[in-house]
């Protein structure tokens, strides 16, 4: 192979294994490896031809992505960095197995992945590459359709280390000025002295208590200010460079000019921008501040979708990467590109996190989804306090378009919100109803009750579900959704999912998606194949001693009542 970068594709169609490479394989590894299963059994996990969009027509040939996007896997199977993979090409014989190269290739250098994972990062071709991977493993008989699957989320720490305000100031003042180095350097004479390089000739690095930090903020802002506007008058409008782009950012969220006139640093009364927009880090501006329970960080969520069928191995259908969000809003995006590759479940389990009215309702309607999981509870003020009338103690008739109370009150006043499209539903009780209802203060502390509520056939489907979950058949399928777990920690812990490798969220989203392979692979790999020998083991001294007396006896652990 050889180590120029890539500059056009040369498609190789069925390049077969050297016999000298297959048959020293074969000899030094009669089992297999893992490597050597992908070409086996999948003959691949891809072909040049899949990857032809991604390069130009003209140029010199270039390397084999198929080869390239096989090896990302393997790296991610073997957590190898780059040169380590690199090496394994050149050195390991199942290497050179699974990519059909002569034993005396003396393989690539190892920057040609970072290369090729920036190609990997555009667009969704991450995504397509792991639908390409996934229908190759349907066509193998490994993956079937509409089976049960379930979903759960992790907190992935971002690449940056985390700033203070005064760091995060300082550091970008300090990057918009490296780039301005690089770009128009003519500029920084007319503003550059002996205090801003100071300032900001080196990264900085702040104790947890710094001297005077409040002074030292007004300082940083008032220096950016002045940067910004200097940049201005060199590139207008939306010309400006991108470190002053993100400058000016950070400039609004974390200062302000009050009502004095003066330009000072934001403070709690002033109120800060929601973490959903703010930068935390000049060099992951993606990335952000989340919360969820005690548990704090910055970075993204990743969601892992897997099969859980009892009679196959379960294998990962879907990785999506999101910056802070809800999961339930991660659904659609899900069901979408499952769909996509006709791989929709029948039954979809998920936590409280990701159910709604309107996602199950959503799901069954668009992709004939079943979302399995609990709906949260009530969130009024009577079902908070467990006392009161809450709104299951109302009759409510969607035929006559009225609800009455549990006092026999009735109110006509229905509204559908909103009018073209009903999704819910308000109703309001009169005052006057309200005023000589003996068990008023049980009801509402306001002069008048108000109900809202969803639409007929969403109120139908939240009483199911929570009539369901006291099912012992629901309970027991929902039980397999606790499975999830433990693919999160052989995410995490067995791949080192839980910091992003890259920067920005593209190609930490290729990053979950290289390692969602790389788990499938190991996964399968370690099946035992059709014509195995394997015995199970014989039954122990007691175990032979119960059956001598009928007792019953658990066959398989997970089956222990």
């Amino acid at each position: 192979m050889p180590q120029e970068s890539v500059v056009s594709l040369q498609p190789r169609p069925g390049a077969e294994i050297p016999q000298l490479t297959a048959r020293v394989a074969r000899a030094s590894n009669p089992h297999g490896t893992t490597a050597m299963w992908i070409r086996d059994r999948l003959d691949g996990l891809w072909s040049d031809e899949d990857f032809a969009a991604w390069y130009p027509r003209d140029g010199r040939p270039g390397l084999s992505p198929a080869q390239l996007a096989t090896v990302c896997v393997l790296q991610y199977a073997m957590n190898l960095s780059d040169r380590q993979a690199a090496e394994a090409v050149r050195c390991r014989i199942d290497f050179k197995y699974a990519l059909g190269l002569d034993l005396e290739d003396p393989g690539f250098h190892h920057s040609v992945l970072t290369d090729f994972r920036d190609r990997l990062a555009e667009g969704d071709r991450a995504d397509r590459l792991l639908g390409l991977a996934l229908t190759r493993i349907r066509q193998a008989g490994m993956l079937k359709g509409r089976v049960t699957q379930r979903t759960d989320s992790t907190h992935v720490l971002s690449a940056a280390r985390e700033l203070t305000r005064l760091e995060l100031a300082c550091e970008a003042v300090r990057a918009a000025l490296e780039e301005l180095a690089r770009e128009a350097p003519e500029l920084l004479d007319e503003l550059v002295t002996a205090d801003w390089a100071e300032r900001y000739g080196r990264p900085v690095r702040l104790c947890s208590q710094p001297s005077h930090p409040v002074a030292r903020l007004s300082q940083v802002g008032a220096d950016a200010r002045e940067l910004l506007k200097l940049v201005s008058t060199r590139f207008p409008g939306d010309a400006l460079p991108e470190q002053a782009r993100v400058l000016r950012q950070i400039l609004v969220q974390h200062f302000l000019v009050d009502g004095r006139g003066r330009f000072r640093p934001r403070t709690k009364r002033d109120g800060q921008p929601p973490s959903r927009v703010r930068i935390e880090s000049r060099y992951e501006t993606e990335a952000r501040w989340t919360r969820r329970g005690d548990t704090r960080w910055t970075g993204y969520l990743v969601h892992v979708t897997e099969t859980c069928d009892d009679k196959r191995i379960n294998v990962i259908t879907d990785v999506a990467t999101e910056v802070s969000a809800a999961d339930s809003q991660a659904l659609p995006g899900i069901h979408a590109r499952l769909r996509r590759l006709r791989l929709l479940p029948g039954k979809h389990l998920v936590d409280g996190g990701y159910t709604s009215v309107a996602g199950m309702d959503d799901a069954a309607r668009l992709h004939r989804v079943t979302l399995i999981g609990p709906l949260p509870p009530s969130t009024t003020p009577q079902h908070r306090a467990e006392d009161g009338f809450g709104r299951e103690n109302f009759i409510i008739d969607f035929d006559k378009r009225e609800v009455t109370c549990p006092n026999g009150q009735v109110s006509g006043n229905w509204r559908d919100l909103p009018a073209k499209e009903p999704t819910s539903v308000t109703v309001r009780f009169d005052a006057r109803q309200c005023g000589r209802c003996p068990e008023q203060e049980k009801c509402t502390p306001g002069a008048f009750r108000s109900l809202y509520f969803p639409t007929r056939h969403r109120h139908e489907l939240q009483i199911k579900n929570r009539a369901d979950q006291q099912n012992p058949d629901w309970r027991r399928l929902y039980g397999k959704r606790s499975g999830a777990e433990g693919t999160i920690a052989e995410f995490v812990d067995g791949h080192r999912g839980r910091r992003c490798r890259y920067r920005g969220l593209a190609k930490t989203h290729v990053q979950h998606v290289l390692t969602a392979l790389a788990i499938n692979v190991e996964r399968l790999s370690a099946q035992e194949p059709v014509d195995a020998t394997y015995q199970p083991r014989p039954p122990t001294a007691f175990q032979q001693y119960l059956d001598a007396r009928s007792l019953p006896r658990p066959l398989w652990w997970r089956q222990g009542k």
